[in-house]
């Protein structure tokens, strides 16, 4: 089983269209489920919080940590 995930919006004619990957043959049955999500009311207000991270230092300090704990796992070789 393989499972893709794409995330659309609604449009007026409540219409989407699904893009299958070429690697799935034709005639090849596929189960699909809609999964209707409410966007958040202060949305916006996230936003304005996400932008505002990266002049947050304390959040700037915690992504330079992170980096240094994976240097050495991004040094080796994966295969």
């Amino acid at each position: 089983m393989e499972a893709i995930r794409q995330i659309v919006k609604v449009h007026k004619d409540h219409e989407i269209r699904v893009k299958v990957p070429s690697h799935i043959p034709e005639n090849k049955i596929l189960e699909m489920i809609l999964i209707i999500k409410e966007r958040p009311e202060d949305f916006k207000q996230k936003i304005r919080e996400l932008k505002g991270a990266i002049k947050d230092k304390d959040f700037s300090n915690d992504l330079k940590v992170m980096s240094e704990d994976f240097k050495m796992v991004d040094l080796q070789r994966w295969e």
